[in-house]
Order: structure tokens, then sequence, then C-alpha cells
């Protein structure tokens, strides 16, 4: 591929040889790029003065069109590409698209704008839409596309009439199908999936394996089928999904593309399918929110009416197509349901969701030549509650991401975003039950409201602030401009996209997505019902993204969300000799998020230790954890004594000697439960050494409320209401924890009394064994 900017020195053959099919006279790229850099010169006027050029826009819209063609193929290595042909389908990526814009300003003085080239990327449109943006004085006009986003809120959509007619001619595209009965309702023994190699068709692939003894053929990218196996390979693995030896040998890998004829197959690989399969799963797509619909339909439109073809082909199949709520995202809608109207196409924004409407709009008028179409419609698809694998390119995970980040929401009225296996494995259901093909199903899960979300994010010491939309995108802009982060970029080439804002209000003040059909489904089958995705359910999600530096967990380095005092007296002295040395412990405990606790179940600490057996000065601690039952209170050994809390600290003296400290407190069976959650005993030794010291400190009774219940801190920046809340959780959840671990003890010793354990026949057994033994041996010895 040439580099750009080096188009000079490239090989220009193969761009001379479109530039002669398109009958354009200059003989290279680099002649038709000069002559539109350096026009030939105007007759100088009278008097002498200087020779006035022509201006770009002044050219014919052909040979405009041609110059950006040749431009744009220098990005695109030896692809074919004419004025017709899509930048993005031609293989350009939104990388490219930024040269490009940049690369049309330099070197054709053309002032377009990257939402100009997402909007519709085919050279011959290009060149429209600057000489109708182009002034007399060729100064290009405002684009809609580049208007200030931070005093504009994008509203209804400007209808595009080419755009229409064009989405009008591929709905008819339907009407060619040929008509067909019905297929065998049974469930798929060899099935034909795309998209196996993205984030929800990789999950719906292997649901689909677990749920069925079918065989998979996996249409996917690639210069041949090995290259396309190892490919889906690696995708796979990507998402954590299996790629074992056992999931090969039940996959067909088939190098094929969605975006050509037949889908790339020859004639005798289209003829197979056409017989062998008996159920298609429609999931490839290009989910792009910036691209326009000329530059998404090859995929997203004519893909999926391929697949009809096929399915309508041969052996009659069922097409199952994952589809997406984006078909209600007109801005006003009032109803969401399955069966309920779907947006006016004028009304819709985004490239991607006209491409969805059409792709549906299609099909539902295959349905009328005899094809079994069901539509599938997630939301927003969140990352997985196991595993908390996520797609970064979703813009509910761009979304939440950016919440945890900078800590700003903005009013919505529903979040529709479910998780990528409650999605899979909802939708591998629907297709292997024959009754529930050709329907409408609503896969969005139980949406998130705005109170909802920000109660869970107070919950886990995430304080959010509340903003208007159009507020909320200038100070994400603003925020992410001056901390950026790679992996939220293409969320800040959303924001800064007029279309794309569009898309994303439709979505945020839209209502619930409902899905009657689907709950009825999922009752029929003892499906895991529809759940919010609360803090709970992503929390895998929400470590992953901050593993991959999407959002920044809290830790001690951080100012702490909540903290107390506490302070501990008693008695130290060497290991196994007599305890008769004062010491004293002042500590602050503190967390930095609710996050802490419910994950890793500890408590940071600092302070100091005060012991003149140690150090005549006080040893400062200088890192330290608290371990909230460890173990889950299971005791180290046989017994009815249950680990409490475990505290490990790393001390510092004044002559910069370290120690160590290891403490305990546990419960056992008894009345003293107040005594034994103040009593810690401890062992403490030089770093590198064994215990030399070890004795018992206890927390005073009297100060105990009055240091950690009353005593309790949490971070100023919080609200009165939200100090409250999280004082509340910050109590509930640690007594909790310390009466369970209190009463454990209790309800252990109560079954060894009872004898109620698991083993206890086992024991008994073992005794009468040991009594036969002793019996034999007795008589032996008489005898």
């Amino acid at each position: 591929m040439a580099e750009p900017g080096h188009g000079a020195h490239a090989d220009r053959r193969h761009e001379g040889e479109q530039i002669d099919g398109w009958a354009v006279e200059p003989d290279t790229v680099a002649g038709l790029l000069d002559r539109v850099r350096r026009p030939p010169a105007r007759p100088a006027p009278a008097g002498g003065g200087a020779s006035s050029m022509e201006p770009a826009e002044s050219m014919e819209p052909a040979e405009l069109s041609a110059a950006i063609t040749a431009l744009a193929a220098q990005f695109l290595g030896s692809r074919p590409f004419d004025p017709e042909s899509d930048f993005f389908d031609a293989g350009g990526t939104s990388v490219h698209a930024v040269e490009l814009v940049a690369a049309l300003n330099r070197d054709l003085g053309l002032g377009l704008t990257l939402d100009d080239v997402f909007a519709d990327a085919r050279p011959r449109r290009l060149a429209q839409r600057w000489l109708a943006q182009a002034g007399p004085a060729g100064v290009a006009l405002a684009s809609p596309a580049g208007r200030d986003l931070a005093t504009t809120s994008a509203r209804l959509p400007v209808p595009d009439a080419e755009e229409l007619a064009l989405i009008t001619a591929d709905l008819a595209r339907a009407d060619a199908l040929p008509w067909v009965g019905e297929p065998e309702p049974v469930a798929p023994s060899r099935f034909l999936i795309t998209g196996a190699n993205g984030f929800l068709g990789s999950h719906l692939l292997m649901d689909l394996l677990r749920r069925s003894d079918a065989h998979a053929v996996c249409l996917v990218r690639g210069t041949d089928d090995r290259d396309a196996e190892r490919r889906l390979g690696e995708a796979l693995a990507s998402f954590d999904v299996p790629w074992s030896a056992e999931v090969r040998r039940r996959v067909t890998v088939l190098a094929g593309d969605l975006r050509e004829p037949r889908l790339g197959l020859t004639d005798e690989q289209w003829n197979t399918l056409a017989h062998e399969v008996d159920s298609i799963i429609s999931v490839g797509a290009a989910v792009d929110f910036l691209r326009g619909y000329a530059s998404l339909r090859q995929t997203n439109v004519l893909g999926p009416l391929t697949l009809a073809e096929l399915a309508m082909t041969g052996r009659p199949a069922p097409l199952h197509h994952i589809s997406s709520i984006a078909v209600f995202n007109e801005i006003g809608v009032a109803l969401m349901g399955e069966d309920d109207p779907v947006a006016h196409v004028d009304r819709l924004a985004a490239g991607y969701d006209k491409t969805k409407w059409a792709t549906e709009a299609a099909l539902r008028r295959a349905r009328e030549h005899g094809l079994i179409s069901t539509f599938l419609r997630p939301g927003g698809i969140a990352g997985h509650t196991v595993t908390g694998v996520y797609n970064p390119q979703d813009l509910s995970c761009g979304f939440l991401s950016a919440f945890s980040r900078y800590r700003t929401v903005p009013a919505f009225r529903f979040l529709n975003v479910a998780p990528v296996d409650w999605v899979s494995k909802t939708a591998a259901a629907v297709i292997c039950d024959p009754d529930a093909w050709g329907q409408n199903y609503n896969l969005a899960g139980r949406p998130n409201t705005l109170p909802e979300l920000v109660k869970d994010m107070e919950l886990s010491g995430l304080n959010v602030e509340v903003l208007g939309w159009d507020e909320w995108r200038a100070d994400f802009l603003a925020k992410a401009e001056a901390d950026p982060v790679p992996e939220l970029d293409f969320l800040v080439r959303v924001m800064r996209s007029a279309t794309a804002v569009a898309l994303c209000e439709a979505q945020l003040h839209g209502p619930a997505a409902t899905g009657e059909r689907t709950e009825e489904f999922i009752a029929r089958h003892d499906l895991a019902p529809a759940a919010r995705y609360d803090a709970r359910a992503g929390l895998r999600n929400y470590e992953r993204m901050a593993r991959t530096g999407l959002i920044h967990i809290p830790g001690r380095e951080d100012p702490p969300y909540l903290w107390f005092p506490e302070t501990m007296k008693g008695k130290l002295g060497p290991v196994g000799g007599i305890r008769d040395m004062p010491c004293r412990m002042k500590m602050t405990l503190s967390i930095a998020s609710m996050y802490q606790l419910v994950r890793k179940r500890t408590i940071h600490v600092r302070g100091v230790l005060s012991c003149s057996r140690l150090h005549e000065q006080p040893l400062e601690i200088e890192a330290g954890d608290i371990w909230v039952r460890p173990d889950e209170g299971v005791p180290l050994s046989h017994g009815v004594v249950h680990p409490l809390l475990r505290y490990q600290l790393v001390l510092r003296d004044a002559d910069g000697q370290r120690w160590w400290l290891e403490g305990w407190k546990s419960s056992r069976a008894g009345r003293d439960l107040w005594k034994q959650a103040r009593r810690l005993t401890v062992e403490i030794g030089r770093e590198g050494e064994p215990a030399t010291f070890a004795g018992v400190v206890t927390v005073p009774g009297k100060s105990y409320v009055k240091q950690q219940i009353d005593g309790i801190g949490v971070n100023p920046r919080l609200s009165a209401r939200e100090q409250r809340q999280a004082k509340l959780a910050w109590l509930a959840w640690f007594g909790q924890q310390m009466g369970l671990g209190l009463l454990e003890p209790s309800f252990r010793a109560a079954a060894d009394l009872l004898d109620l354990r698991g083993d206890a026949i086992d024991r008994d057994k073992d005794r009468l064994r040991r009594k036969v033994k002793k019996l034999v041996k007795d008589r032996k010895q008489l005898q």
C-alpha cells in the first residue's frame, strides 16, 4: 500500500489505468493532481497584472470527482476504486479518512470535513457536496455536518433525496427474490452464520453449539479458508471464547465476503450451501455510527439480502437476522415494542440506523415471497457478566466508561442495554425453536433509568453530576481534550459528529424498549429473565475496562472515599515470653471505593504504633491492609475458631528499619462476642526475619462506637445525601460481615453437636470398624 504523502514517488500504473477507464484526459494521477493544484493560467488582464488561477469549484463535477478518486486511491493500495465506490468498502479506515480529509484540503484545496467523508464516501458525492457548499468566491459555506456542537443540539435530520432514492431501490431488490415454500420446522443441524468473528457473533456461535448438536459453517473474510479460520480463532480468543479441538471439529470456516455478489463464493460453494444448510444466521454487519447509508449498505443491507437469496435457493431455510432497536431511533418516538411501527426512515439521522431499518423493510417484503425471517433486536450490548469481556466500540460501553472516568452523566430517560451473554443465550434459544421463527424479538433487556444508574455509581463510591445533554457533551469533549484517553477516541469522534450526536440523543431520550414476546418465550424455556445491568452484573466488565485503561478504579493513592479512626491498647513481649511491655496503635482505616469492599474485602490502614520495646519513637505504618473475613471465614484448621479480621502492616522506625506486623481477630463459640470483635492477637518482627514479639491489643469498649461509628468521615466533595448513603452502605456491609463472622463458630458447634455434617455416617462406620478390630485382637490374645 502506498504511504500517504508519498504519492509522487509511487508506481502510478494502477492509478493511470483507472483514470483511463474514466475517460479523463491526464495520463497519470500526478498529472491530474498537478492540474487541480495549478490550473492553466487565464490570459493576463490588460495592464500586465498577475494572472488569475482557475478555482477548483469552477471545475466540472466529473473532473473534480476523478481528482478526488485519484487522491483517495493512494490510501487503498491496489484495490479497485472508481468515483462510485465507497472509500470504506474499498478498504479505507477511520484513520485513512482523517488523512484523506487533510490531503483533500492540502492537495486540492477542498475544505471538506471528516463528517462529509463519513456521510457519503463516494468521490462523486464528495465532489457534489463540495461544489454545493462552495460560495461564489470559492470559500466553503458552513456544512450542516460540521456545525458547532458545543452550542447547537442535533435535531431532526434533513432528508437526502438521493439517499432516499437509493434506499427505495434497495428495498425493491426484495421483489426479485424467488418464491419458496416454508422450511422444515426442525431445529438446525447445519447452519450458516456470518459475523462469528465479532463480539455478539462469537458468543452466539458458542451458545448455538452448546444448545444443539448442529454443525456450523462460518463465513469469514480471508484470502482463503485457512486464513479465514486463523482470523476466526484469533477473534474468538480475543473475546475469551474457547477455540478448542472439539469446537473446530464442529465448525467449518469458509472464506467469503458479505459485500460481494453470492458472498464472494464460487457457484459450486453457493449451490452446496443452498442445499445443505437448514438455517442461516445473519450477524455480520459494519457497525460505525459515523458513516452514511451509502457507505454501509453493501454490508448491512445487500449482504442480508444475499443471505435471503441463499435461504430461498434450493432447500428453503429460515433466516435469523440480528437487527437492532436502532430501527426506532427517531427523535420523539413514543413506543418501542416488538410489533410497534418502526421509525420513519427519513427521520433517522445515522447511516447505521437507516441500514438496519432498510434491511428489516426488505426482509418483511421477502416474507411475502415465503421467506421465514426472524428479527432479533438487541439494544446496547454490554460486557459479559462472567468473563467481563466487552466491545470497546459499543456506544453503551463508551458511555459507561465516560461516566466513570469523568464523573458526569447526561440526563437520559432509559439506557437500553443488556449483557452479551444474556442476548446470546436468548437469541440461540429462539433460533433453535421452530415455533419461535418468523417473529420480532427485542433483546434489549431491562433498561437502566437515570436514578438507578446514579445510585449504582454512588454506592460504588463514584459520585456523578447530572448535566443536560448539550452541557454534558461539551463537558465531555473539554475533559477528553484536556485528559485524552486513547480508548475513548471513538466516542470523542462520535460526539463531534452532528449525525452521530442525533443518534445518541434519540437513544438516550427515547422510551424503554419492551419485549412481551421475548419475556413469554423466556418463561416457556426456563431461561434467565431480563435483569438490569447494574453494578453487580457489570462487576467483571468494570474490572476489565479498568485493566485496559478505559476507566479508573480508585486506589490507595486516591483521596479516600470513607475513613474512621481506630485506637488499640495492649501489651507485647518476646515470643513465648512474658507480655509486660505496653503497646499502643493509633490508626486511620479507610476505603477508596465500595468496589474495594465488595471485590477485595480490604481496608487500607495508616497511622503509628508506639512500643518502647520496639523503638523509643513511634513506628510509622508505611503500608497496610485489613482483610475482612479472609477466606470467607473458613478456619485455618479443623476447629471452631474462625478468622474474623486479618491485619497485615509494614512499619518503619525512626532509624529507617522496616518491621512487619501480622494480626488476627478471631471468633469462637461463646458469649463474649463483644470482646472478640475488639481483641487482636499480633506478632511483630523485623523485615526478612521471623517474629520477635507477640501480644494482644484491644479496642477500648468506650472508644469503639465513638470512633468507628460516630467518627466516620466521608469525602467532602459528596453532597450531604451522598455522605449519608456512604455511611449507611459501609455500616450495613461491615455489620453484616462481622455479624456473620461472629456467629459462624456457633453454627459450626451446633452442627457438630447435632452431628449434622455430611461425613457423620462415615465417621460412625470408622468407629464401628475400630471397635470390631479391637474385639478381634482381644480374642486372639485370650486364645
